[in-house]
């Protein structure tokens, strides 16, 4: 039954011709506008999030590795630590990504910024491990925004050459933060700043937030998100003066109309999500994510530690080695994402993941040498993969749907990352870090199958607005309707 309050997208919602504001045909749409400045803007704009996220992510690793002993950190509790990012991760993607679809992207786009600023300052004020697990779940929320709003953003403005490389290149920002991080915190924790170098490590989070926070004020609201509120108008207003004068929305409207899409309450969402009609998508989204992020999360925020478990006497310089192919690996991620399927990039390089820590599994002992080879080899491939983790999911998903889609499956990523984070020194210091690298393998190779088993084809295709009447064994999408 549809209801009173949230009326069908149909024509009927936004009148005549003239209120659209437009005389004529355009030229153009989004997916096929010329590319311009406002686009490279916008990605380096959200990509400045993506690099505060890495950063925020990152920084840990080296804090938690010179917290001085009079903290009273113990391994259950730097598991809790390690994974308080993770789990407000969790909240914010999934409260908040519903929130976007009902009130727009811009206004969270450029309050998560300011939530980053006042937490991160906020950490050089803690004094003992339960404030600094408070004050990383506040991060953690913010992070969650802008895994849910950023992608789902910018994804709305590109069209469709673009859209690949430049949400892809959302994963590269975001291993260039984390490979920020690293380098500052070994650079500070050099510099002898005493039992309070960890605080200043960690605060230093404070100055990218601030700079990415004043980049985005003035952004303009989605016009996808504005076709699909009635507000038509406006929509072309954006469309005209950002990206290009004989660029309209009509299609917009025409796709919109066609699919009887209605405005929805956060609870309908929720439920459609996981909904006969989506759920296959919904939970793949999700699933592929959790096998992505779990080992590479765990692995990453303990690097230091974990490369001392497995027999290497110095773990920073390593550590500042593999986050170098970490960052390389996000770069080639974007240049070449668009040169093959979306599946079957997938479920390749999750082959190539597992294959590369295989040795760590098998060998109880292996040469230090051997282990810098393999984590390196593991983080330039994962790295390339994980350009799909900003892509992937913001292609699966309706313009009313799409931010909540986005931000579900960041959440269910969120919950093996945090599980894997919070158990990660608990089984280095009971089972030793080959019981964890069989795990790795393990997950990773579960995530091939099932990629290969349910992954659909989005590549190359507008975004959708209907799910596809069927989805063939091979993945590809037999049909789609552009928004």
């Amino acid at each position: 039954m549809q209801s009173a309050i949230h009326p069908p997208l149909s024509a009927a919602v936004y009148g005549p011709r003239k209120d659209t504001a437009m005389a004529s045909t355009p030229q153009f749409t989004i997916d096929n506008s010329p590319a311009v400045g406002f686009h490279y803007r916008l990605a380096i704009f959200t990509g400045g999030g993506k690099f505060v996220d890495g950063y925020t992510l990152g920084v840990l690793s080296i804090a938690l590795a010179v917290l001085p002993a009079n903290f009273g950190m113990t391994p259950l509790l730097s598991g809790l630590v390690g994974s308080a990012a993770l789990i407000g991760l969790f909240l914010g993607s999934i409260c908040f990504g519903q929130v976007a679809d009902r009130i727009g992207r811009r206004k969270l786009y450029q309050i998560d910024l300011m939530i980053f600023l006042v937490a991160s300052i906020a950490q050089f004020f803690v004094t003992d491990p339960t404030q600094l697990f408070l004050v990383r779940l506040v991060l953690g929320i913010a992070i969650g925004i802008d895994y849910a709003v950023g992608p789902t953003y910018l994804s709305e403005m590109m069209p469709l050459k673009l859209r690949g490389p430049l949400l892809g290149s959302l994963a590269a920002v975001w291993r260039f933060g984390f490979l920020a991080s690293i380098g500052v915190g070994v650079l500070l924790n050099s510099l002898n700043l005493g039992a309070d170098a960890w605080k200043w490590i960690l605060v230093t989070s404070a100055v990218p937030s601030a700079i990415v926070m004043l980049l985005r004020l003035g952004s303009p609201e989605s016009p996808r998100w504005l076709v699909a509120q009635g507000r038509v108008a406006e929509a072309d207003a954006v469309v005209k003066k950002h990206i290009n004068p004989n660029t309209g929305v009509e299609d917009l409207v025409e796709a919109l109309a066609h699919a009887n899409e209605k405005r929805r309450s956060a609870g309908e969402t929720f439920r459609l999500l996981f909904s006969r009609k989506w759920r296959s998508r919904t939970l793949f989204a999700g699933f592929f994510w959790i096998a992505q992020a779990t080992p590479q999360t765990a692995i990453f925020t303990f690097l230091p530690t974990l490369f001392v478990a497995l027999g290497v006497a110095n773990g920073f310089t390593p550590t500042l080695i593999q986050n170098a192919f970490f960052a390389a690996g996000g770069v080639i991620g974007m240049l070449i994402v668009n040169k093959f399927t979306r599946r079957g990039m997938l479920i390749t390089t999750f082959w190539m993941m597992a294959v590369s820590v295989l040795a760590l599994a098998i060998l109880p002992k292996p040469d230090a040498m051997l282990v810098i080879i393999c984590l390196c080899i593991y983080a330039f491939i994962e790295a390339i993969a994980g350009n799909l983790q900003f892509i992937y999911p913001a292609e699966l998903f309706p313009t009313s749907m799409r931010a909540a889609g986005v931000g579900m499956a960041a959440a269910l990523s969120r919950i093996g990352a945090a599980i894997g984070t919070f158990v990660l020194p608990i089984i280095v210091a009971t089972y030793g870090a080959q019981t964890l690298m069989i795990g790795t393998v393990v997950l990773l190779a579960l995530g091939a199958f099932v990629s290969w088993k349910v992954a659909p084809e989005t590549g190359g295709r507008s975004l959708v607005e209907e799910p596809p009447a069927r989805e063939a064994k091979d993945g590809v999408v037999q049909t789609t309707t552009a928004v």
